[in-house]
C-alpha cells in the first residue's frame, strides 16, 4: 500500500480491547454507538504492535518506521529510536483492574533481556517482560474515576487494619507501627501476598464487607466484593485510594503499585507493556519479580495539574520525556492553532472536532505528523491530545 500523505492529518482506525474489566456500556454512552453485550475496555491509538492504529489499511507502526524523520520529526526519532514515544487510550473501568506495577528503563532493560536469554517466547503467558521499555503512565478522568495509588504511610495503614477489628491483623499492625516505614511495608506486603495469609484474608474480606458502608473502608470492600479470595484484596489495604473528578489528572511512576476501580479515563502513557502483577487479575502473576521492582516508600499520590494554555486549552505535564496531555474545550468561536513538528494524536470525546479537513466525532482520531507544519482544530466539544513531553 501507498505511504499516506504526511502533510496532512490522518483518519486513524483503532481496536477497542474487550478485557473483562471493561464496561458493557460506557465507551457505547461516550462514543454514541451500539453497545457490543461485551466488556469494551479500552480504546487503543497508537503505534503499539499489540493493537497498532492504521491509516487507510496502512498500520500506524509501518507508516512511521517507512519514514522516521518525516513522521516523527528528527528530535523526536532520534530520541526515542524512531517509534512513537507514547500510547493513549480511553479506558472505561467497570471492575477493578489487576495490581499492578512498572518497572523502570533500567529493570525493564535488564529483564526483558533475562528472559529472552532464557528463551521465554514473548507471546508465552508466563512472560513478565514484553518490552525493553518502561511505562510511566498519566490518567485524566472524563467521568467520576477512582482506583488505588501508592502506599499510605504505615501509621496510617496500621490504624486502618485496627478498625476492621480482626485479631490475626495484629502481627502485621504491629509490624507497620514498630519498624522502619520501608522495611514494614515491605515485609507486610509480601506476608499479604504469600499463599499461607489465605485464611486470614478470608476473615479480612468478611470484615470489609460489613464495614462497606464506611466511606473510608468502602473502596476496599468494593475489591472484595469484585475478586473474593484474591491474594490482592489484603494487599490493597495498603494504598492511597484517589478520587478524580472529571479533568483531574494523576501520574504513575515506576515502582508504584496501583489498581484503578471504575470510571472512564484518558489514559496516555510510554510505548510499552511492562506490567508485572500481584493480584485482582486471571492474568500471570509475578510475585517475586514484582517485589524487585515495587518501590517500598510512602507517599502521597502523584496528582497533575491542568496548566492553562491557548483560550480553552488545558495542557497536563507529567515527569515523562515520553508524553504530554492537551485537553481543547471547543466553542465554535475560536480554532485552536495545534503546533507542529511533533507527532500528535487528537482524540474527540464529545460534540464534534474538525482538524484539517477531516471531523472527528466522539471516539474518533487522527494522527497529526511532524510535517504538519501547523493545524487548526475547531468545532463545538472536547478533544485531547496527546504530544511528546519537554
Amino acid at each position: 500500500m501507498p505511504q499516506p500523505d504526511l502533510r496532512a492529518p490522518l483518519r486513524l482506525a483503532t481496536t477497542i480491547r474487550p478485557y473483562d474489566w471493561g464496561s458493557v456500556t460506557a465507551l457505547p454512552e461516550l462514543f454514541g454507538t451500539e453497545p457490543t453485550g461485551q466488556p469494551q475496555a479500552e480504546l487503543w491509538m497508537g503505534a503499539h504492535p499489540g493493537a497498532p492504529s492504521t491509516v487507510g489499511g496502512v498500520p500506524l507502526d509501518a507508516v512511521i518506521a517507512a519514514d522516521p524523520a518525516a513522521a516523527l520529526g528528527p528530535a523526536t526519532a532520534g530520541r526515542f529510536g524512531g517509534r512513537l514515544p507514547y500510547l493513549l487510550k480511553v479506558l472505561a473501568v467497570a471492575r477493578p483492574l489487576s495490581l499492578q506495577v512498572h518497572p523502570s528503563a533500567e529493570q525493564a532493560r535488564a529483564g526483558f533481556a533475562a528472559e529472552n536469554a532464557r528463551g521465554v517466547p514473548l507471546d508465552a503467558r508466563e512472560r513478565t517482560y514484553k518490552d525493553d521499555s518502561h511505562k510511566p503512565e498519566m490518567v485524566c478522568a472524563l467521568t467520576p474515576f477512582h482506583g488505588l495509588c501508592g502506599f499510605r504511610s504505615p501509621a496510617a495503614t496500621a490504624a486502618l487494619l485496627d478498625r476492621l477489628g480482626v485479631p490475626g491483623l495484629r502481627p502485621w499492625i504491629e509490624t507497620l507501627r514498630g519498624e522502619e516505614p520501608g522495611a514494614a511495608l515491605r515485609a507486610v506486603f509480601a506476608q499479604m501476598l504469600d499463599d499461607a495469609a489465605a485464611p486470614l484474608r478470608e476473615q479480612v474480606e468478611r470484615a470489609l464487607l460489613a464495614a462497606a458502608a464506611e466511606p473510608e473502608l468502602a473502596p476496599y470492600a468494593e475489591v472484595a466484593r469484585a475478586c473474593p479470595g484474591d491474594r490482592g484484596v489484603t494487599a490493597a489495604l495498603l494504598l492511597h485510594h484517589v478520587d478524580l473528578a472529571p479533568g483531574e489528572a494523576l501520574y504513575l511512576g515506576a515502582g508504584v503499585p496501583h489498581a484503578y476501580l471504575g470510571g472512564v479515563g484518558v489514559e496516555i502513557m510510554a510505548n510499552s507493556d511492562n506490567v508485572l502483577r500481584c493480584g485482582l487479575t486471571g492474568k500471570h502473576v509475578d510475585v517475586p519479580e514484582l517485589m524487585r521492582v515495587v518501590a517500598f516508600t510512602p507517599g502521597e499520590p502523584h496528582r497533575v495539574p491542568a496548566e492553562p494554555g491557548g483560550p480553552g486549552e488545558s495542557r497536563y505535564l507529567p515527569p515523562a520525556p515520553e508524553f504530554a496531555l492537551a485537553r481543547h474545550e471547543l466553542a465554535g468561536e475560536r480554532a485552536h492553532e495545534l503546533p507542529g513538528g511533533v507527532p500528535q494524536i487528537v482524540v474527540c470525546v464529545e460534540g464534534e472536532a474538525r482538524l484539517g479537513g477531516l471531523t472527528l466525532r466522539p471516539g474518533e482520531s487522527a494522527f497529526l505528523a511532524a510535517e504538519v507544519s501547523s493545524a487548526r482544530l475547531e468545532g463545538k466539544g472536547t478533544a485531547y491530545r496527546a504530544a511528546p513531553g519537554a
